[in-house]
């Protein structure tokens, strides 16, 4: 079976990729591959930020390395904004819990979408770099709702449903979200290149 490294130490991500894998790919956190990297990431695209994460990686094996990196675009605030910010928009305004009401009491109903671009580093031969993005279409909620999902979740809506991302069961956003539709292609990718 394909190994590859996933840039990152974030359990909830390895899982929820695990998922979307469907086994067909054995993932490795850093943690398993005992690799321990803290890069700068000081891109300015979700690709420029994902590359980063994983070249950091690829120094230490010779393994395929994977990393993405995401965000929500909230159309109101500015083009692509907070888009590769937005971790550090919800601390500047006071952690994610406050930013939330903030947004679904000044930006209710404003269209916005959630990015992943994901990053494949040395698959065929060492150098190499795929790139594979999914975009998840929604707006912001009218309020806030919902327990399952983290970060944005319980105030985006995605496009075709009437309640946030956090109101769905872990195996039902799985298959629309943005992560999802990126992790899709890099399937496609692998499945059509006879690595699965």
């Amino acid at each position: 079976m394909l190994k590859i490294i996933i840039a990152t130490n974030n359990q909830h991500k390895v899982e929820e990729l695990n998922a979307m894998l469907e086994g067909k790919v054995e993932l490795l956190s850093l943690k398993d591959a005992g690799i321990s990297v803290d890069p700068d990431e000081n891109g300015k695209t979700y690709a420029e930020n994902a590359f980063i994460k994983a070249q950091a990686v690829t120094k230490f094996t010779n393994l395929p390395v994977m990393s993405d990196d995401s965000g929500i675009e909230i159309d109101e605030l500015g083009e692509h904004f907070p888009g590769i910010y937005s971790h550090r928009f919800a601390v500047e305004n006071g952690g994610q819990e406050k930013l939330n009401k903030i947004l679904v009491s000044k930006h209710p109903n404003s269209k916005a979408r959630f990015t992943c671009h994901i990053v494949l580093l040395n698959l065929n031969f060492e150098g190499e770099r795929l790139d594979f993005e999914g975009i998840m279409e929604g707006k912001i909620n009218t309020k806030i709702e919902g327990i399952n999902g983290f970060g944005y979740d319980p105030v985006f809506v995605p496009e075709g449903y009437n309640h946030s991302v956090a109101t769905l069961k872990p195996e039902e956003k799985n298959v629309i979200s943005h992560r999802y539709n990126a992790v899709k292609k890099l399937l496609n990718y692998l499945f059509e290149n006879n690595k699965i």
